[in-house]
């Protein structure tokens, strides 16, 4: 963890060296200095991290150190993180890629709309919501009907940024929601 902090010459190879250490908790670590150190010549340890590590700790801080690339292979590297066996892999999946902005992950954003964890589908309906494609507008409209309110929300807001007329039915059908901060932000959209 300290190597985060004194940046010496040698912080990226002894961590890169971290990450094949027993202890997943010292992998979690070594991740977080590659990511804090932001260099593109660590990144297919990333992504064998995020994609190959055994701990989901380890998978899931690996998916949020992907937030400063752009490349094809770290797209899609989250993308298929959205498929991962563990719930909070898929959640951080999901909101890094709203974070770096690639409409390429729409159509995986949208599956993920129908993920089992309500808190992934939050995550999944945010990143629509920044990308603004308009083929999310289905997906999203019918998150408006879901019981978790949190997620209604987040639907609602997303359809506000995409601005899309065919949301008008949607948010029309949710303007009398029965929690007061759903209709707040369907007024708004």
């Amino acid at each position: 963890r300290a190597l985060r902090q004194i940046r010496f010459d040698d912080s990226r190879a002894l961590a890169l060296e971290c990450l094949l250490h027993e202890n997943s908790e010292v992998r979690r670590e070594a991740v977080g200095v590659l990511a804090y150190l932001k260099s593109d010549d660590v990144l297919l340890a990333l992504i064998n991290s995020a994609r190959n590590d055994s701990n989901e700790a380890v998978r899931r801080a690996a998916m949020g150190s992907l937030i400063f690339s752009q490349s094809d292979t770290a797209v899609e590297t989250l993308i298929a993180g959205l498929k991962d066996d563990n719930w909070q892999v898929r959640e951080e999946a999901a909101f890094v890629l709203g974070k770096i902005g690639q409409t390429s992950a729409v159509d995986a954003l949208i599956d993920a709309m129908n993920d089992e964890y309500w808190q992934v589908r939050v995550k999944a309906a945010a990143s629509l919501g920044k990308l603004k494609h308009p083929s999310a507008v289905s997906a999203l409209g019918q998150a408006l009907s879901y019981t978790i309110s949190n997620l209604r929300k987040e639907a609602a807001a997303a359809l506000g940024e995409i601005a899309s007329i065919n949301a008008l039915p949607f948010l029309e059908a949710a303007a009398e929601d029965v929690d007061p901060d759903v209709r707040k932000i369907v007024r708004w959209a």
